[in-house]
């Protein structure tokens, strides 16, 4: 199809057919934006499957351990159930909305068809008392999860799991543990809509936000400043450190540990105590294995470890990097006692992985880039107005990117303020470039500390309007987002 078959509105939510101004019959066989969403999703490997599942988003008290929480959660239990798929297969999820406002969807990390993104101005908000059905083909393999995209949503129990296998998926391991890692404060601190309103206050006036110069207990923070918000808790899988949930399995099982931070303004340096990780994918794709320590997630990255179990009680802590405060579960292999919930391992202390140290596995490299589209995205504002931006630009009164379909693009992410953000692509995955040349691990979302650049490239290959922000939920929300369309 010709990228010059469709044209789109500046707020990237409309299409209209070329030569609209022709008879009504020339018009209609003009291709249009959605016919170009369909032969994108034609395309897709097609398995003949169908995976369904209705999900819905509702107000539930939910026990983080204890502590009871009155917010919005697909179920009593944390995360939501699991959706699982191999590559192929068509995905029909209903949600089902019994909130007092629009909610959505949004599948994060996984390059879907447009129209199903679950985030406007691809798909439209779930209204009040309605629902809808995502469909889908899940089009690669890896660790993903999904969450609304509705303002200050992605800081409730609104979140579930996603694993899409392949379809001749190889198990090199014993056992799978999904660890979806959190930090609380609806239903037992303020709401997300005070956190905002304080937020949005004159610096100094500001109860419980986070210092960016007080370090907390982590003083060698790998980002500077820990983030905006103190939070009452952090969870792992829906419980706090006091109350934690237990992985069960055998003395020397290989165990494949999918991680995934659903925080909305905490990144997590996560580490097996007596143990050390092989990371083997991040945000789904396969890297050169590592072996490490422990290794630093932002909110909406995952990442995949391989470790050989030990014999006995072993705590899994994610420490807030540059707060106060963890979460906290335990591998059980025997009988034995757990440390006390605030327990550090040293592993903590010991190597730390970033994206730094990975390279992609050859299989998923995107090679060599053709005349790519240079873009440049400036991250810019400060916690004085809190008026977070790209290019100065706060959502939505941006200046979208453009890109033709087949066109290779290097996004350069520079950061101007202060503060670290994790920078997500919706409906794409992109290399990391490194400054000496080198390619980095394939991703969909990826931390741009403070005052310092990073580069990413891509193939323009999944027709759309797709959003590009910061996945830090109050950053997002004041505005440090724009769209990537299709032209």
């Amino acid at each position: 199809m010709s990228r010059r078959g469709f044209l789109i509105t500046a707020a990237g939510g409309l299409v209209l057919a070329a030569g609209c101004g022709q008879t009504s019959d020339t018009a209609d066989s003009t291709p249009t934006y959605a016919d170009a969403i369909e032969q994108a999703e034609a395309a897709r490997p097609r398995s003949g499957r169908t995976v369904q599942a209705v999900l819905t988003a509702k107000p539930q008290a939910v026990d983080l351990g204890g502590v009871i929480a009155q917010t919005q959660a697909y179920s009593p239990e944390l995360p939501g159930p699991l959706l699982r798929a191999k590559v192929g297969d068509q995905l029909e999820v209903t949600v089902v909305n019994e909130l007092s406002k629009p909610t959505s969807l949004h599948w994060h990390g996984l390059a879907l068809r447009n129209d199903m993104d679950g985030a406007e101005p691809a798909t439209p908000n779930i209204a009040q008392s309605e629902r809808f059905t995502y469909r889908f083909t899940a089009p690669h393999p890896g660790t993903y999860w999904a969450h609304p995209h509705t303002p200050l949503d992605a800081d409730r129990g609104l979140y579930v799991p996603v694993v899409i296998d392949a379809a001749d998926e190889a198990t090199d391991y014993d056992a799978e543990w999904i660890v979806m890692i959190d930090d609380w404060t609806d239903g037992v601190g303020r709401s997300p809509e005070q956190v905002f309103e304080d937020l949005n206050k004159p610096m100094g006036h500001m109860p419980g936000m986070h210092s960016m110069e007080g370090m907390g207990e982590q003083s060698d923070s790998l980002l500077g400043a820990g983030g905006d918000v103190t939070y009452p808790h952090h969870v792992i899988n829906g419980r706090i450190p006091s109350a934690p949930t237990s992985f069960r399995a055998t003395p020397g099982q290989r165990i494949r540990m999918r991680i995934i931070n659903a925080g909305a303004d905490t990144a997590y340096r996560i580490a097996l105590g007596g143990h050390t990780m092989t990371i083997t994918h991040t945000d789904g794709f396969a890297v050169q294995p590592v072996e490490t320590d422990a290794v630093l997630v932002g909110m909406g990255e995952r990442y995949d470890a391989i470790v050989t179990a030990g014999d006995g009680v072993f705590p899994l802590v994610a420490a807030a990097e540059g707060k106060d405060g963890l979460a906290r579960a335990n591998l059980v292999t025997a009988e034995g006692h757990a440390p006390e919930a605030g327990f550090r391992p040293a592993e903590l202390t010991g190597r730390v992985l970033t994206i730094d140290e990975l390279r992609s596995d050859p299989s998923v490299d995107l090679g060599a880039l053709q005349d790519p589209v240079e873009l440049s995205a400036a991250l810019t504002g400060g916690m004085g107005s809190y008026d977070w931006g790209i290019n100065g630009k706060r959502h939505p009164d941006i200046d979208p990117f453009r890109i033709g379909m087949g066109d290779n693009a290097v996004i350069t992410f520079a950061n101007h303020t202060m503060m670290w953000h994790p920078m997500h692509l919706h409906g794409h995955t992109f290399q990391v470039l490194r400054p000496d040349g080198s390619r980095g691990p394939r991703k969909d979302t990826v931390i741009v500390k403070p005052m310092e650049a990073v580069k990413v490239a891509l193939v323009a290959n999944n027709p759309g309007t797709w959003l590009l922000h910061c996945h830090n939920t109050y950053h997002m929300d004041a505005g440090m987002m724009t769209q990537l369309n299709y032209t």
